[in-house]
């Protein structure tokens, strides 16, 4: 028998060239399939991801930093769609595949206890949104500005622009300090004049300085007053409002700007000194 299907002529083929012919193009035809499928999925993953995120970027009172998390998982569920729509190309079942990632997924879940508590602590980060990105804060020890929050970690530029990568558990689980919430900030000095010095006039020479800085505030009203009279020096206790962004450089300016204004004024800004006595023996 199978040397007569196997001699058996069609149109110049045997029937087994025919069969195998037409397996190898319908196995073709499915390999195009599939790759047409996967370039439609990635092409309408992206398209939304940048739809989506654009649309956070758009409107400022929407937050980017939740747009850009639902981006990401709208971009992942599209592109997971179109593997199983190349499995079913292929006659794969998905249904029982299915079952088996998920018993597969409970297993892994089990054994990735720490990573899940990252993913669980993320999206506890996007939804309450303690911080979003461009935020300057402080967190477990790290200082710098929210480049990213993913699903497992948070993404710091340092203040000298080093990436920090944190793990959104120890984000979660820490204090967080988020210096870009409010629009103004409070400088605060501490400034040391001697004990023989006109407390007046320092205290005078403080405010005037201070003061004549345009990044001063005068409301709410700053405070200049004696707060500490240590063992050489009478220290004034200064706080002064400011914007926000100008804090640093502000801070730092002030402190030279005073030195400078209580040295011409003739302020005696005393340091520490020791005096050493030699006890000889008789």
């Amino acid at each position: 028998m199978n040397a007569l299907l196997n001699t058996e002529i069609i149109d110049g083929k045997s029937i087994m060239d025919l069969l195998t012919l037409e397996f190898l193009v319908a196995v073709f035809g499915n390999v195009l399939t599939a790759i047409a499928i996967l370039f439609a999925g990635f092409v309408i993953a992206g398209w939304l991801s940048r739809r989506i995120r654009s649309l956070g970027e758009k409107h400022d009172h929407l937050d980017p930093t939740l747009f850009h998390f639902l981006s990401n998982i709208v971009r992942y569920i599209v592109i997971g769609f179109a593997f199983l729509f190349v499995l079913n190309t292929f006659g794969i079942q998905t249904t029982s595949l299915i079952a088996v990632i998920g018993a597969a997924g409970l297993a892994i879940g089990l054994a990735l206890q720490g990573t899940l508590s990252n993913v669980a602590a993320g999206v506890m980060i996007i939804f309450f949104r303690p911080m979003k990105l461009g935020d300057f804060i402080a967190v477990n020890g790290e200082m710098g500005t929210v480049k990213d929050i993913t699903l497992n970690f948070t993404e710091l530029a340092s203040i000298d622009n080093v990436q920090v990568i944190i793990p959104n558990a120890q984000v979660w689980g820490n204090t967080i300090t988020n210096y870009s919430v409010y629009d103004t900030r409070r400088a605060e000095w501490n400034f040391g004049v001697g004990y023989g010095a006109n407390l007046a006039t320092a205290e005078q020479v403080i405010r005037d300085t201070i003061m004549a800085d345009p990044r001063s505030m005068t409301e709410p009203e700053p405070f200049i007053q004696v707060n500490t009279l240590n063992a050489s020096s009478v220290d004034f206790l200064v706080r002064v409002w400011c914007a926000r962004g100008d804090y640093f450089a502000y801070q730092a300016d002030m402190k030279r700007a005073v030195k400078e204004a209580l040295d011409q004024a003739g302020v005696d800004i005393p340091f520490p000194t020791r005096t050493i006595v030699n006890v000889s023996e008789d």
